[in-house]
């Protein structure tokens, strides 16, 4: 059964940060490229971040470029996002996801989301 679990989330002040977790179970992800997508009530889910387990190439979104970094650990099959500088505006629900298809900001591209992992950012 492959599970996808999201955890690391809070609420936190403007200008702090947090390291969310993905932990993947079920079968290794060490060749699959892996996403962070957030979504707040009445938005669409859109893209944050992405990255390739071999290789070492990542994407970010423009609104989170320069303050996210993503990672992983494939001993641990594990993906995280380090979210520095944190706005108010990075409220949402944090979701990963494994990278199924071509394209990597598109939400159709990924599938096996996790069940999100809530920020809350106060200012």
């Amino acid at each position: 059964q492959v599970q996808l679990v999201e955890s690391g989330g809070g609420l936190v002040q403007a200008g702090g940060s947090l390291r969310l977790s993905c932990a993947a179970s079920g079968r290794t992800f060490s060749r699959d490229a892996m996403g962070w997508f957030r979504q707040t009530i009445g938005k669409e889910r859109e893209f944050v971040a992405a990255i390739n387990w071999y290789g070492g190439t990542t994407y970010y979104a423009d609104s989170v470029k320069g303050r996210f970094k993503i990672s992983r650990d494939n001993a641990k099959n594990t993906v995280y996002l380090q979210m520095n500088n944190l706005k108010p505006e990075d409220t949402a629900v944090y979701y990963c996801a494994v990278k199924v298809r071509a394209g990597w900001y598109e939400r159709r591209a990924y599938d096996y989301w996790g069940q999100g992992t809530q920020v809350t950012v106060s200012s």
